[in-house]
């Protein structure tokens, strides 16, 4: 099994939702607003004055089938959005109930 993280402009949560659906991912925990800022470039996400937007946070235990579908599927849309700076990471995990 897998663990996937990901991160991104709460402006983009409608079609986040709509990937992991066309997905087959039911089943994730969601921080609704998260900070942060991209390594290279992009603006800070830190929900201020001079720097408005917020991010989400998704955290989504997968089987290892389906974890190449649905990070070709987040490429494409940070492809698509790239200056709204979606990032994914994801990591082996075993045991839960």
């Amino acid at each position: 099994m897998k663990a996937v993280f990901l991160s991104y402009n709460q402006a983009l949560t409608d079609r986040v939702h709509a990937i992991l659906d066309k997905q087959g991912i039911r089943g994730f925990t969601k921080w609704a607003l998260t900070q942060g800022r991209g390594s290279v470039d992009g603006e800070p996400h830190y929900g201020t004055h001079a720097w408005p937007s917020m991010n989400a946070s998704i955290l989504a235990i997968i089987d290892d089938e389906q974890l190449e579908p649905l990070m070709t599927a987040l490429r494409e849309l940070d492809a698509s959005t790239r200056m709204q700076g979606s990032r994914a990471f994801y990591w082996t995990v075993e045991g839960g109930f």
